[in-house]
């Protein structure tokens, strides 16, 4: 019988045995995994065989460590968190919902997805419109609070927020979304590229 292999990472594949082979069997094979495999994605290749929870060196025999399950292991009326970037410019406003980590996409909608004239992809209504689509989102996925983190351009340009920001906050929470800590993350430098306007400054 033709070997289980996972599926192409790159140009790598990883040979996982025969399909008969014992769930030991299994996390070996992924121990041998070549270096090619970054640990986000060997991560993915356990859970894929549901071995997710396993540690080097652990025995998984005993039944300690079963495949993962779709039964819900939330405590009720525990939140499920994310966080919600806002980044309001006085040009557009991207609402974009990731994972804890910052490493997944859940959710982007910016507002010149929801309105057509280019003048109004920054106002307060396309943000409250991008806000609103993200809200419906992320309680399609089972989100239920936001951890949010505001920007504006910074660096040599604006430090402050663009006008949509306090709409698109406003707008999560009406729309059902509890939010927990609100960060502000404009960059500021502590040296900079020059500034525009050149030597004699800005004409008033």
């Amino acid at each position: 019988m033709p070997g289980l292999r996972s599926a192409p990472l790159g140009r790598t594949y990883v040979e996982l045995g025969p399909i008969e082979t014992t769930r030991n069997d299994l996390l070996i094979a992924v121990r041998k995994a070549p270096p090619v495999l970054a640990r986000g994605r060997l991560f993915r290749l356990k859970e894929r065989i549901g071995l997710a929870g396993v540690d080097e060196g652990e025995d998984c025999t005993s039944g300690k460590h079963e495949a993962p399950s779709n039964t819900n292991n939330l405590v009720e009326g525990e939140e499920v968190f994310a966080v919600a970037h806002l980044f309001a410019s006085f040009n557009d406003t991207f609402v974009h919902v990731t994972d804890l980590s910052g490493r997944e996409t859940l959710v982007r909608v910016t507002g010149g997805m929801k309105v057509k004239a280019d003048r109004d992809e920054s106002s307060p209504y396309a943000a409250m419109l991008a806000a609103q689509d993200v809200a419906a989102k992320c309680k399609d996925l089972g989100v239920t609070a936001l951890h949010v983190k505001i920007r504006g351009t910074g660096g040599s340009k604006s430090r402050s927020p663009g006008p949509g920001a306090q709409s698109a906050l406003r707008a999560l929470a009406r729309n059902g979304m509890k939010i927990g800590r609100i960060e502000d993350v404009t960059p500021i430098p502590s040296d900079s590229t020059r500034r525009k306007s050149g030597r004699r400054g800005r004409r008033l």
